[in-house]
């Protein structure tokens, strides 16, 4: 056991075979009462040693849609105190680098207890990891007309965990000044935003965006229609008081049932622009929290003194056709009808059967899909960034390898992490996911964390310089080249 002092008392922990971790420690005060949908209040004080061996409650919010709750076992810990982290860090640490990740769940779900994000390699190989949790769903994301202060709390959860990290890591041998924010998925998204959030200006040195960007973010008029769907969803006024009223399971099983709604049926009759976004419950431009689109502020320099690691998985949708059951139902025609969607004619179709002639139609859409919601959009937050940008295409596990997925949306995780060992990955990942793989790409994620270079030449638009991450990191300027191409002036 070992006990640190953190902002609000003392805090015992527990260490293994030179790791020590603290578990459900308090960085804002419970989101509740007085503070229902409000800005993350300061954390209360406690007398005596606080336990910090078990992971603190979670924070309010549905279940994964049924064909997503086996690959992603979601942590249910009830309690008021949820906006809390965890911390890993070697015995005997001091000025390390500290990771700081903001887990992913399109918003509404996943916590910083998820087994897949234990901090003890990192810790194992110097650096200092925190995990966090941060509001969901509409405590985390509704946005209302003159909103004041009070819009994307979720995000500002996340600035006063960093600012705990701030006040706070030099306890637990991390350098306040090397921290990197790193996310998947939603989380990504939150990082990405975090680069253009003035609050957020100086908690952090370094970036990690793994499969999300800033190209979901929404425009006010979409975050009113949030807003006043839920609203008449519940029989309410779409005002954040009458919101904050209702009672709290009521709230969330709205919530999930408008989300996936939405994103089952996106009827553009009933949801207007909303229902070409995808993501619910996402960061709002309001004005106040979010001055401007963040990859405007990126553009215009606001990260420009953050080195930047971004990418995604090169078969990111086959997780949702392959889970879905769709992928082997597409034919030709509905390639073609999914393509157009996406803003793609049979011209642009032309690259893609060109790079893979024997691919069948749910194949080439699924990497249609790939590119348009992750792919493309971390390549503009690259061209777009001022300062020193790294990126990276994760390009394992092989579809027959692991249940159809492939290297799908948030396969990455556990080789980043080396939580390969996890059983819960095993839906997802197969029985037996590569030993090297997992050593290339968290060598990769240590390396940049420590030393602001992955090991391979800086990303710019002249070049286009990625790292091609499997068994080994292969660097290669600008891969699919024509598949890139064909987004010009879409995306």
């Amino acid at each position: 056991m070992v006990e640190v002092r953190v902002t609000g008392g003392v805090i015992r922990g527990a260490t293994d075979d030179g790791v020590s971790r603290f578990l459900g420690v308090p960085y804002a005060a419970p989101p509740f009462g007085a503070n229902r949908m409000r800005p993350p209040a300061a954390v209360v004080g406690w007398d005596g040693v606080r336990d910090a061996t078990a992971y603190g409650p979670t924070v309010p919010k549905g279940d994964y849609p049924e064909q997503y709750a086996p690959l992603f076992p979601e942590v249910v810990i009830p309690g008021d105190e949820c906006l809390n982290l965890n911390v890993w860090t070697p015995t005997g640490a001091q000025g390390l680098p500290v990771l700081v990740w903001i887990h992913g769940g399109a918003f509404v779900n996943g916590s910083g207890s998820v087994s897949a994000y234990d901090g003890t390699a990192f810790a194992r190989d110097g650096v200092v990891t925190v995990t966090i949790n941060y509001r969901l769903g509409p405590d985390g994301s509704l946005y209302f007309e003159n909103d004041e202060n009070n819009a994307n709390l979720g995000l500002q959860d996340q600035v006063a965990a960093l600012r705990w990290v701030r006040d706070n890591i030099a306890a637990f041998g991390g350098d306040p000044d090397r921290v990197t924010v790193a996310g998947e998925s939603a989380g990504a998204m939150s990082v990405s935003t975090l680069l253009a959030l003035p609050s957020a200006a100086g908690l952090f040195a370094q970036a990690i965006t793994e499969s999300g960007a800033t190209a979901h973010t929404l425009p006010p008029k979409v975050g009113l229609t949030v807003s006043r769907s839920l609203a008449e969803r519940l029989g309410v006024d779409a005002t954040r008081e009458a919101i904050a009223a209702v009672e709290l399971d009521v709230l969330v099983k709205a919530a999930e049932e408008f989300h996936n709604d939405a994103q089952a049926v996106p009827d553009p009759e009933k949801y207007g622009a909303l229902a070409a976004r995808v993501l619910v419950f996402a960061p709002v431009v309001d004005g106040v929290v979010l001055p401007q689109h963040p990859l405007d502020a990126v553009r215009a320099g606001a990260s420009r003194n953050v080195r930047i690691l971004l990418g995604s998985n090169r078969q990111e949708a086959r997780l949702f056709l392959v889970a879905g059951g769709t992928l082997d139902l597409i034919g030709e025609a509905e390639l073609v009808a999914g393509a157009a969607a996406y803003g793609l004619g049979p011209e642009g179709l032309e690259p893609y059967r060109r790079a893979e002639p024997d691919a069948s139609p749910g194949d080439l859409l699924a990497q249609v899909v790939s590119d348009w919601y992750f792919g493309v959009p971390a390549i503009r937050l690259a061209e777009a960034h001022q300062g020193t940008t790294f990126a990276y295409v994760f390009d394992r596990p092989f579809p027959e390898e692991n249940h159809g997925y492939g290297s799908a949306h948030a396969v990455e995780i556990p080789f980043v992490f080396d939580t390969i060992d996890d059983p819960s990955i095993v839906p997802i990942l197969g029985g037996a996911p590569s030993r090297a793989v997992a050593d290339s790409t968290h060598a990769v994620w240590v390396r940049f964390i420590t030393d602001g270079d992955p090991g391979w030449a800086p990303y710019t638009v002249d070049r286009r310089t990625t790292g091609i991450l499997t068994e080994t990191v292969t660097p290669v300027d600008d891969p699919r080249s024509a598949e890139r191409a064909v987004w010009d002036g879409l995306l």
